[in-house]
């Protein structure tokens, strides 16, 4: 038996480590999108989070991955397709891999080689390995497409990517994240970019638009601002929002 001194000593450790506790679990239960102040997302944690569980065994098999990022750190992925342009996906803050899966399989049945990165945090230097890496599997040419968090990485990381990609796919993107600095990079970027985010996520509408606009030696600089509320990946969950995307890796990818 414990004593009343013992039970209440443990009821008052209890009561502090609750409140710790409680607003980190509620912090994590947010996502990236529709803050209604300006566009800057909280950073992920940084430990690479383990969700494959989207794949069946034969695909967790066949297509998952381990890379170094240009920092030397692990990063996961998925891998899918063989063909001749190489598409690096890159998820929001309040999604893993699994974010991207769907659109990654059909990609691939699109005859495009693909990889969904895992991202661990700052995306970049994994967009940058990515590219690397998908080069190295026989990848001619190469899109960047990202959401939200992944929208700002494939904009800073293209500045980086060499030989230049040949097209980028902005979805929700905030102008900064973390270290990144989506707007210092997109005034230098020449390859064509895709600008997507909906009138009702209003804060990431905006900061699109001015990335758009800052964009001004994009060989295309297109900017779609669709309706609804939508963030991110949600988009394309519209088959005229995912049917503009598609044309456009396909005009560029093709």
């Amino acid at each position: 038996m414990y004593s009343a001194g013992r039970i209440q000593t443990f009821r008052a450790v209890t009561a502090v480590a609750l409140a710790t506790a409680l607003p980190l679990l509620l912090a994590a239960c947010g996502d990236d999108g529709g803050s209604g102040g300006k566009a800057t997302a909280e950073p992920s944690p940084t430990a690479t989070v383990k969700a494959f569980d989207c794949l069946t065994a034969a695909q967790a098999k066949a297509g998952s991955i381990t890379f170094k990022d240009t920092g030397g750190n692990a990063v996961d992925g998925f891998l899918a397709g063989t063909g001749a342009t190489g598409i690096v996906l890159a998820h929001q803050s309040d999604g893993t891999v699994c974010q991207w899966v769907p659109k990654a399989l059909e990609l691939a049945r699109s005859g495009f080689q693909v990889l969904a990165i895992d991202s661990n945090g700052d995306e970049a230097p994994e967009v940058v390995a990515g590219a690397q890496l998908l080069r190295g599997k026989g990848a001619k040419k190469l899109v960047l497409m990202g959401a939200s968090k992944g929208g700002t990485s494939v904009l800073t990381a293209a500045a980086k990517v060499q030989p230049p990609a040949d097209a980028v796919v902005s979805l929700s993107a905030p102008e900064q994240y973390g270290q990144m600095d989506a707007a210092a990079a997109v005034p230098g970027l020449t390859a064509p970019i895709l600008y997507m985010a909906a009138d009702g996520d209003a804060a990431f509408a905006e900061s699109t638009k001015a990335l758009s606009k800052a964009s001004a030696k994009a060989k295309e600089n297109s900017l779609l601002i669709v309706t609804g509320a939508h963030h991110g990946v949600s988009m394309l969950d519209d088959a005229e929002n995912w049917a503009k995307v598609t044309a456009f890796l396909k005009k560029y990818g093709g």
